[in-house]
């Protein structure tokens, strides 16, 4: 720009006037524009000029998009350490630097462990640990996001077979993008994972955002009915974030409602009005009662104290998940936890608001058991919703072992439809 106008403001009006509707004869058009901005500082060299306003415009689309950003001489320390990032990440699967952890999902108000969120975590030999919410979007934008979706489904159904083979009751849920959900191969994917592992379907949850829902919701639609037709079941997470709205939710094949943090973390548990009883959260309370209406299964998400925990239990959510509970932690740790909430006398029931814990219940004598012949057929898809555990194959001597993991019926999943 010549003369004394300052870019900012030329750009802020800029993006005012691009971002009015267009009306056409179908109805109005609506455009997000995003723009970087960046200054010569008496320097006349063009390249460098329009390579810093790029960059600009770089980190105003990473930042949301429809708005406008300014060159700031960190942007060149991210960009290098972005372009390391993506570098690295393409072959951290075969350098062994990638794991999974696991954070428990509480049966309440008996906070006895019956289900775990797989979680992915890297850590650079000499970049460090690198945070998820730092190499996961990276993942998305340079079309890794697929290669590690299927590692983590893989790792998370051989670990969580071999849980089932030991006879812990329990199920596990892996995290889905929306750039993997919308792939065409990712129901055959799932499929091949769950007979790989000798994984029965019921046992995994495939958790997808309510940002997904803002996308192309008929093709959404589709894409959840075909992979509900393998047999896992499906959670919607972080519901209450802002994206999917009542009529979109009756129509979404899911079974399963992860009530989001901010919902149960927000706001002040209130006293009912017109009876006697313990405090509650309104919020929660609300979310409830529209997934018990809908057939669904209902998650509190976030909780991380004793008062939480009280308020969720007294809306009537019957599962939590949070730092309450637990992090995310090793296999090896979430496996102790489940020796610990299984033994005798020794059931999870040290939280302080939570009320006593139930009597200890005597093992089924149908527990999965190891066997030589093929797992049995896959149940109906037709079958009333339950959160279906995730599972993870079993190895010994890094041989598969097949299991018979549909023997019988399961704690957790008794509960979940009974909630």
């Amino acid at each position: 720009m010549h003369g004394s106008a300052e870019p900012g403001p030329v750009a802020d009006r800029l993006l005012g006037v691009l971002g009015r509707p267009y009306e056409e004869a179908d109805g109005p058009v609506f455009l997000s524009v995003s723009i970087g901005v960046a200054g010569s500082g008496g320097d006349h060299d063009v390249e460098l000029l329009l390579r810093n306003a790029d960059l600009a415009l770089r980190y105003a689309k990473q930042r949301g998009k429809n708005r406008v950003e300014r060159y700031d001489a960190t942007y060149d320390q991210l960009l290098s350490r972005r372009t390391r990032l993506e570098h690295e990440l393409r072959g951290a699967i075969e350098r062994d630097e990638l794991r999974l952890v696991f954070q428990p999902v509480a049966s309440l108000p008996s906070v006895r462990p019956v289900g775990a969120e797989a979680l992915l975590r890297w850590r650079h030999p000499e970049l460090g640990n690198v945070r998820p919410d730092e190499f996961i979007p990276l993942a998305e934008e340079c079309g890794m996001i697929a290669k590690l979706g299927a590692w983590v489904l893989h790792q998370a159904c051989y670990q969580l077979s071999r849980w089932l083979a030991e006879g812990h009751d329990v199920w596990v849920s892996v995290n889905v993008s929306p750039r993997e959900l919308h792939a065409p191969q990712y129901v055959v994917q799932v499929a091949d994972a769950l007979r790989a592992h000798h994984v029965p379907p019921q046992r995994l949850v495939l958790e997808v955002t309510e940002h997904a829902v803002a996308t192309d919701l008929d093709e959404l639609i589709r894409r959840l009915t075909a992979l509900r037709r393998t047999g896992v079941r499906i959670a919607l997470d972080d519901f209450g974030a802002g994206y999917s709205s009542l009529g979109q939710l009756r129509r979404l094949p899911i079974d399963i409602l992860k009530i989001d943090h901010s919902l149960v973390a927000e706001h002040e548990p209130v006293r009912p009005v017109d009876r006697d009883g313990p405090a509650f959260a309104p919020m929660v309370d609300i979310v409830m009662r529209l997934g018990h209406q809908l057939g669904l299964e209902v998650i509190a998400e976030g909780v991380t104290n004793p008062t939480e925990l009280a308020a969720v239990v007294a809306a009537g959510c019957r599962f939590g998940q949070g730092a309450l509970f637990g992090w995310g932690v090793p296999a090896e740790h979430l496996e102790a936890m489940l020796e610990a909430a299984t033994s005798p006398g020794n059931r999870s029931a040290s939280i302080p608001s939570a009320p006593p814990p139930p009597p200890a219940r005597t093992p089924s004598p149908l527990l999965p058991r190891l066997r030589n012949n093929p797992p049995a057929p896959r149940p109906s898809t037709d079958a009333s919703p339950q959160v279906g555990p995730a599972v993870e194959g079993s190895q010994v001597a890094d041989t598969p072992t097949s299991v018979d993991q549909n023997v019988g019926s399961v704690d957790s999943s008794r509960e979940m439809r009974q909630a």
